[in-house]
């Protein structure tokens, strides 16, 4: 039953995902209730978090956030079993709580990472008790239909997210951006200039869950400037990690483009490798910058 909900015709399921903060400082369900600019930042947080764990914006929807005090509640319907059964995978190695981790360390400016606790359920089914069994959650999933449509306050929030994403620059900056060098710790991306930095375990995630079987060509556009990826390196490494799959095959480049330069390893040298094999869109995800849908 299972294999001809995930192969067959259409599917549709939904999970709730609870989260909690494990730091009494940081309370995310008051932040989503009490704050406007705070509830706009915990639901930045979620969707970055759905987009790396579920491999980008298709296949699913949030239709709601909701108080499950102490836990803030998020419902989440999946139009797609290969993408639910992405997450589900994203969810059980622990991924899911990384992102969301370093998501809100970024975007609430913490210090250090934020501990998170999660609970994942569909209908009255607490899925952490059976991660083992990806064909019995996907089941649950299916098998717990959504009961109401995206609420208001998302529809809103997801507009706000894109108005922000596509706001364009100031004018002072766009008629002084010809004459005005780029700083040394800066790079330009689609006529945007971002601040470089090393590339982090979020990168890392958000790169190697969504650069498919693209991985190859990009490990090779970072070859070009990297001593460890050239030659057969990239070949080698799709044949030492070949049964672990492309998400494995991924990381373990962009691991090794790490390991081998150091603080060398920025992300503009990964935007550009991106750029070079025209996966603009997966740069975008990296940079935080929200895809017109």
């Amino acid at each position: 039953m299972a294999d001809k909900t995930v192969d067959g015709g259409p599917w549709t399921g939904c999970a709730v995902l609870f989260l909690q903060s494990a730091c009494p400082a940081v309370d995310l369900l008051s932040l989503y209730k009490e704050q406007q600019e705070g509830k706009f930042i915990v639901f930045k947080v979620i969707k970055l978090t759905l987009i790396d764990s579920a491999g980008g914006l298709g296949g699913y929807e949030i239709l709601k956030v909701h108080d499950a005090d102490p836990f803030l509640g998020v419902e989440v319907k999946f139009v797609d079993a290969a993408t639910c059964q992405q997450f589900l995978e994203s969810y059980s190695s622990g991924a899911v709580r990384q992102s969301l981790s370093q998501h809100a360390c970024r975007l609430l400016a913490l210090p250090q990472e934020l501990a998170v606790e999660t609970q994942l359920k569909a209908s009255t089914h607490i899925l952490d008790l059976c991660l083992d069994k990806l064909e019995l959650c996907l089941q649950h999933i299916h098998l717990s239909q959504p009961e109401r449509l995206r609420d208001e306050e998302i529809d809103h929030l997801e507009q706000l997210l894109q108005n922000k994403a596509l706001r364009p620059a100031p004018q002072s900056a766009s008629i002084t951006q010809e004459e005005s060098p780029i700083p040394s710790n800066c790079f330009k991306f689609q006529n945007r200039v971002f601040e470089d930095r090393m590339l982090t375990q979020a990168d890392l995630q958000s790169f190697s869950n969504g650069v498919g079987r693209q991985w190859k060509h990009v490990g090779r556009a970072l070859g070009k400037s990297c001593r460890a990826l050239k030659g057969p390196a990239v070949d080698n490494l799709a044949y030492e990690y070949e049964r672990e799959g492309l998400y494995e095959q991924a990381y373990q480049l962009l691991n090794r483009f790490l390991q081998a330069e150091g603080r060398a390893a920025k992300l503009s040298r990964l935007v550009k490798a991106l750029e070079d094999c025209k996966l603009t869109s997966l740069a975008e995800n990296i940079l935080d910058i929200q895809p017109r849908e």
